[in-house]
């Protein structure tokens, strides 16, 4: 019969959690925050984030349920999982926050971002963007002899890509929406 291999500070039989609940390793989350439609509730959340020196990495906004008044705020931010955690129960304590899920603990999520991106060039370079573009799936919106305009959506990291490749061959402006997102599943 061979010894248990158990971790220090895990057991497999335990009903407690023995790991060490701090950590100095900073973990990007995705916050879902459903809230009343009402005069001032965005800058109440977004003043909780600005308070306290929590820095938002992306945020998008939008009315999901009209005749219920409520919209949702996606949050995408970074911090230790205990700036998380803190960041998630303060925000259940606003009076107009109706629901806090954070994605990225709960399980398996679908994030997608929508991309405008503006590349200007001649010749060979605009024939090696539009080959990109074709196999980042982007889709042309708009032409003139000196510019395109590329539509893409995906991923956050896939639109980070395509505008890295875009960079050298004449990538002038990006507009982004930022991310929205949804868990995977019943839920």
């Amino acid at each position: 019969m061979s010894a248990l291999q158990i971790k220090k500070g895990s057991s497999k039989h335990s009903a407690y959690n023995l790991r060490p609940t701090f950590s100095d390793v900073q973990e990007a989350h995705t916050i879902t925050v459903l809230v009343e439609n009402e005069p001032g509730v965005l800058a109440r959340v977004i003043g909780l984030f600005s308070g306290r020196g929590y820095n938002i990495d992306s945020l998008t906004v939008a009315e999901v349920d009209h005749e219920g008044h409520l919209s949702r705020i996606t949050i995408v931010t970074t911090g230790t999982p205990q700036v998380i955690e803190q960041i998630k129960a303060q925000l259940g304590r606003i009076v107009s926050v109706r629901d806090v899920h954070d994605l990225t603990a709960e399980g398996s999520s679908v994030e997608r971002e929508l991309a405008l991106m503006k590349v200007t060039g001649s010749g060979e370079r605009r024939v090696e963007a539009l080959r990109l573009a074709d196999i980042f799936r982007a889709q042309v919106v708009d032409s003139t002899l000196e510019s395109f305009i590329f539509q893409l959506t995906g991923a956050p990291d896939k639109i980070d890509a395509f505008a890295d490749l875009m960079r050298p061959l004449g990538l002038v402006q990006v507009a982004r929406t930022g991310v929205a997102a949804l868990s995977r599943g019943q839920s």
